[in-house]
């Protein structure tokens, strides 16, 4: 169980933080997540520089990719029990892992706005230490590996990938993309088509991993 140890002095931050567009069209997490986005990004990048210092910059943004990912935002909210404190509209189970991601950056971003960088650098960084450890090797993004799968067992053929239709609000667009190799395909989503493509890289590897 991860404890979020920061007072807020400004409740109504972490209030706004905890509510999904669907539940409220007006007030809602979607500014302060732009806001808690950037503020992990570079804290993130700030922990790896430090932790890594004989990693080449690829390796290092290979790390950075997967630490902020919307999977390992989401197991942190599920850590600290945001799934039970986030008000939301429909939440589908396609969603339930964006939704949580989101208010995972907002959360951050309230925390940066009520009392500053250093504090929401402090309480991310506490956090993510054990997930930067966790990995002695830097790893490899989905797309890369997956192409490295197919090309092994299908003589150099690359993995093909489809952009299908985008959904959501105009200011807050979701992508979806379909990715086919060795006779199996697989969807992703994600706020852009690189998040996208790296999502359904990911489902399919684990599909062609069975």
């Amino acid at each position: 169980m991860i404890e979020l140890k920061y007072k807020f002095n400004d409740e109504s931050l972490l209030e706004t933080a905890l509510t999904q567009s669907g539940a409220n069209a007006t007030h809602n997490n979607e500014r302060l997540e732009f806001v808690g986005d950037r503020v992990l990004g570079l804290t993130v990048a700030e922990m790896l520089y430090k932790m890594f210092p004989n990693e080449a910059e690829g390796e290092l943004a290979r790390r950075h990719a997967m630490l902020v990912s919307t999977e390992t935002l989401a197991r942190v909210a599920k850590d600290m029990n945001l799934a039970e404190k986030v008000h939301h509209g429909h939440m589908t189970a396609g969603r339930i892992d964006h939704i949580l991601a989101n208010a995972t950056e907002a959360v951050f971003g309230a925390i940066f706005l009520d009392g500053g960088f250093d504090a929401a650098r402090d309480v991310i960084s506490e956090i993510w230490h054990d997930l930067v450890l966790a990995d002695a090797t830097a790893p490899k993004d989905p797309k890369t590996a997956l192409q490295e799968l197919v090309q092994r067992k299908a003589n150099g053929d690359l993995p093909v990938y489809e952009y299908l239709e985008t959904t959501g609000a105009s200011h807050n667009p979701t992508f979806h993309v379909r990715v086919s190799a060795l006779g199996q395909t697989a969807t992703g989503s994600g706020t852009s088509k690189k998040s996208a493509s790296i999502d359904a890289a990911d489902a399919l590897l684990k599909i062609l991993a069975i």
